[in-house]
């Protein structure tokens, strides 16, 4: 089910699921679906709505007899002010000094992809997301020079080059950015630019699920198209479940080449009705956790991925999962410093330090009931 993950500005955190078909009020007036304590947010500050393919909507204000009326201090989703914004999974929308994430399980997207268990292809090439960076900067110039031309030597250290020369700019342009949508939005970039990918699929594993990396829930975030008039066929085409369960329990980068791709089955009509294909997946692998996977594919059944792509594809997972790391830690950071900064104003530091270090070892005394005081 669709929810939100609240913590509004004192510091009090809470799950709100939708109800189908039903509107969602957020604001600090108490009759809210959402009630905020926050002297920033506005009565009614903002609703959600429902859309009958599943989708939600976020606008900014309310309607109040019959007119929209906007909030004083508006919207922001990931950052930017918005008055209404089609809501995916992992929008981080801010309302005065609360936070809201949308998130709705796979599903409940219809837009989204759907996955299958078929088993992997005849042809695999494993890499170790251990060694993915002294795989793709190890020279293989004596390797090649025996059996290749020199110009065919010269092609292979430009495409090593143009590797290196891609991770440098990713990292350089998210070395300073918290969005997890543009995280990946630069990832699929260089992997269209760089390799012959067709369709890459950023996949989110649900925070949780540490030392669970086979049953992980990943969500796709993001599913793009090199060409955007196969952007709607991309996206009903399914992921192969087996293939992310491997990536993610054994922690490795993982090419697998269909029957159809293979030469020796060149030819074979039965491959192409049967949808098959080359695919590469790589984990998004940081030092505490695997974050998820990049997923990608070629649409045509009988053209392959190299190698080298799985080599690229494996290093921009590895930079856009430190990316990841850095964003999570930056809101976890910034949700801490609303709530010390709340507390700060009523408690001791050593009691906030303690309550930011192990909320849960703070409870509430007393029972909540209503009740009824006669004054007489």
């Amino acid at each position: 089910m669709a929810h939100l993950k609240i913590t509004d500005a004192s510091g009090r955190q809470w799950e709100f699921k939708f109800v189908e078909h039903a509107i969602c009020t957020i604001g600090r007036a108490p009759d809210n679906a959402v009630v905020l304590d926050d002297p920033r947010a506005s009565r009614y500050h903002a609703h959600i709505k429902s859309t009958d393919n599943g989708s939600f909507t976020i606008v900014d204000g309310a309607v109040i007899n019959g007119q929209l009326r906007r909030s004083a201090n508006k919207v922001f989703i990931n950052g930017d002010a918005q008055f209404e914004h089609q809501l995916k999974t992992g929008d981080r929308i801010t309302i005065g000094a609360s936070t809201l994430r949308f998130e709705q399980p796979a599903e409940e997207r219809t837009t989204d992809v759907r996955y299958d268990d078929k088993p992997l292809g005849h042809t695999q090439l494993l890499i170790s997301a251990n060694d993915v960076m002294s795989t793709v900067l190890r020279s293989k110039t004596d390797d090649i020079i025996p059996a290749l031309a020199r110009d065919k030597v010269l092609e292979a250290l430009q495409r090593k080059a143009n590797i290196l020369s891609a991770l440098y700019e990713m990292s350089k342009t998210l070395g300073s950015v918290f969005d997890l949508n543009a995280i990946f939005e630069k990832a699929t970039d260089v992997i269209f630019r760089s390799t012959p990918a067709d369709r890459v699929v950023a996949l989110l594993a649900e925070p949780g699920n540490n030392g669970n990396y086979e049953d992980a829930e990943l969500n796709p975030i993001a599913v793009r198209a090199r060409d955007s008039k196969l952007e709607a066929h991309a996206r009903k085409l399914s992921i192969g479940r087996t293939i992310t369960r491997k990536v993610m329990k054994d922690r490795v980068a993982l090419l697998s080449q269909d029957a159809a791709a293979d030469e020796q089955f060149a030819g074979v009509d039965s491959i192409v009705s049967q949808g098959v294909r080359s695919t590469i997946c790589a984990p998004l692998m940081a030092e505490t956790r695997v974050h998820g996977a990049l997923y990608a594919d070629r649409l045509d059944p009988f053209a392959a991925f190299k190698p080298d792509d799985l080599e690229l594809i494996s290093a921009v997972a590895a930079q856009t999962a430190i990316a990841v790391e850095n964003a999570r830690a930056h809101e976890r950071l910034a949700r801490e410093e609303v709530a010390r900064a709340n507390y700060s104003r009523f408690l001791p530091e050593y009691v906030v330090k303690q309550m930011l270090d192990n909320p849960e070892s703070f409870k509430l005394g007393g029972v909540s009931q209503t009740i009824t005081i006669l004054f007489a």
